[in-house]
């Protein structure tokens, strides 16, 4: 089966999706560019169409719609609105410039997803926190796009815990970490930092959202009944509920099984209750390949998922 992780490069340890590039940590943006199979461009033309006639074939344009392609292998990308605004794979990186070179970021991976209809790249801002029993939390900033309607620009801050490499969008007060701009409008990369505000206090906010989860001792009864909240019907009693196998794996993995399970900060919290989702849905869930987890779990269903299981973590540390 083809993977939709058509390339990808990456800096330090090995990913926790296993593909990629190796390089260097001091590697130039132009470097990454090459090695994360980011350096071509998308290019658009009119959509046509042929019109049988009584002299033959007539071609005709659709004034209302455009034709996506790759620059390097002429690949068709998708058909969007004439008035879809294409992001290039080089803004992606361009994004991180400045953060790189003056602001303390270190990009940890980046690359393309389905041929090239998804960019992304990944960047570690710097600020990390330790939680009881070692537990260590690091911020990232992830900016995506797409070139084919299903996914908007979306900058947003992501924490990875490093024990298993769990990934989780944070959520801080109202906001949900994340600047999205639609294809509709012009991306305004400065416009976008400025919106997401780099500064410490988003991850502060965070950092003292997560020890509230460590410090909340759970339950045996609360544990299911959250499990059920976020990955089955509430409406339905435990013996019926549809997803029975996919809750005793992640109930599983918050007892004991899970990676980091066993930390003071996790064990019978609600910081391991979420981290057990975040794990089922990171490494364990079924998917197609490797590389379907990781869209579902960065942009899809799985990412849902995540932030439910947050929503209703903070709820039970009120």
């Amino acid at each position: 089966m083809a993977h939709l992780v058509q390339t990808m490069a990456y800096a330090g340890a090995e990913p926790w999706h296993g593909f990629g590039n190796l390089l260097p940590a001091e590697a130039t943006l132009e470097t990454w560019q090459e090695a994360a199979g980011m350096n071509w461009h998308i290019h658009e033309t009119p959509v046509l169409y042929n019109v049988a006639g009584d002299s033959g074939l007539h071609v005709k344009s659709n004034p209302d719609a455009k034709v996506l392609y790759r620059s390097d292998t002429h690949a068709h990308l998708s058909v969007v609105s004439k008035r879809y605004n294409v992001v290039q794979p080089n803004e992606v990186l361009e994004f991180y410039r400045d953060l790189t070179e003056a602001g303390g970021f270190t990009l940890e991976t980046a690359g393309v997803l389905k041929e090239g209809r998804k960019l992304w790249a990944l960047a570690k801002t710097g600020q990390e926190t330790q939680l009881r029993g070692g537990d260590q939390v690091g911020a990232y900033l992830l900016l995506a796009t797409s070139c084919d309607g299903t996914l908007c620009t979306t900058a947003q801050f992501t924490s990875v815990r490093v024990v298993c490499n769990n990934t989780l969008q944070m959520a801080v007060g109202n906001s949900t970490g994340a600047v999205k701009v639609p294809h509709s409008t012009i991306f305004d990369p400065q416009a976008v930092k400025e919106t997401l505000g780099l500064g410490l206090s988003s991850w502060d906010r965070f950092v003292t959202d997560i020890k509230r989860l460590a410090d909340r001792p759970i339950h045996k009864f609360e544990a299911m009944n959250f499990l059920v909240k976020v990955l089955g019907d509430p409406n339905l009693p435990l013996a019926d509920q549809p997803n029975q196998k996919a809750l005793q794996q992640v109930h599983a993995l918050y007892s004991g099984q899970g990676r980091g399970a066993e930390l003071s900060s996790a064990n019978g919290t609600a910081w391991g209750l979420l981290n057990a989702v975040t794990q089922y849905v990171d490494h364990e869930r079924r998917a197609r390949s490797v590389d379907h987890r990781l869209d579902s779990a960065w942009f899809g269903q799985g990412a849902t998922i995540k932030g439910k299981a947050l929503s209703e973590a903070l709820a039970l540390a009120a």
